[in-house]
């Protein structure tokens, strides 16, 4: 086994899949779709390649791969996002899209890793930055782009709350560890990919992940369908949790993947 550790693993491993995307956007395509489904395939296989090489007995759940299923009974499984944020990536000059990389261990995310390649930035579980001090005004909140769910655009309404938007959910995430947004909540369905990785690293960072009701998010079962997530600063937990829950029930039982 690579004597790295596994925060060093997964930030290595987020970084470099971030090279590998960045030069497949550099190459010539002749559509967006081409060039998301390269971008997908080529950081697919490299994560895939470099596990297997560093970390050869672990399993490993990818949104680009077949699941298979003898993850569930294994002690270490790597949740990976090889592209998070496709429509991003395929739109020039658009830095709003990353590369996950997580660690389950037996029952709990232990490692992670956000790559924002575009920026030439790994936020990771060792030493993340320290969250900045919040600015005055209304609350911001995280939001997709390109399809807010109405749960966020109801919450803002309720709250007085800014929308912020932007593209992949490892980039809203990394948003309010980086003190860009207060928060980041989602109720329009999303999978263990798009939130393992970001929350690795928010709660290294010290903030608030939960789902919308307040309980623990869970990684590594048999439906990796995870539809709802709160990231926060931890001084707005209670505030944000108390807020949606008159808004919750009706909301996050559709399917749609964001």
């Amino acid at each position: 086994m690579n004597p790295a550790s596994d925060h060093d693993t997964a930030r290595a491993l987020a970084t470099s899949a971030g090279d590998v995307l960045l030069g497949v956007r550099a190459g010539h395509f002749p559509d967006p779709t081409a060039l998301k489904d390269a971008g997908d395939a080529g950081s697919h296989q490299f994560l895939l390649d470099r596990l297997a090489e560093l970390r050869p007995g672990d399993a490993v759940l990818s949104e680009e791969g077949t699941d298979d299923t003898a993850r569930l009974s294994a002690d270490r499984v790597w949740i990976v996002d090889p592209l998070d944020g496709t429509r991003e990536f395929s739109e020039p000059g658009r830095v709003d899209w990353a590369v996950h990389v997580a660690l389950w261990e037996r029952g709990e995310l232990t490692a992670g890793a956000v790559a924002l390649p575009a920026e030439g930035l790994t936020l990771g579980t060792v030493a993340p930055p320290p969250v900045p001090g919040r600015v005055e005004g209304p609350l911001r909140l995280a939001v997709s782009r390109s399809r807010p769910p109405a749960l966020v655009q109801d919450l803002a309404a309720a709250s007085g709350a800014e929308l912020v938007p932007m593209g992949s959910a490892g980039v809203k995430a990394m948003a309010v560890l980086r003190g860009l947004a207060d928060a980041y909540v989602h109720g329009g369905g999303q999978y263990e990919w798009d939130s393992a990785a970001p929350v690795a690293v928010a709660r290294a960072a010290g903030l608030h992940t939960s789902r919308l009701d307040g309980s623990p998010l869970t990684y590594n079962q048999a439906d990796p369908y995870l539809p709802d997530l709160l990231i926060c600063r931890p001084e707005l937990a209670e505030r944000l949790l108390d807020a949606l829950a008159g808004l919750v029930p009706a909301r996050t039982d559709g399917r749609t993947h964001a």
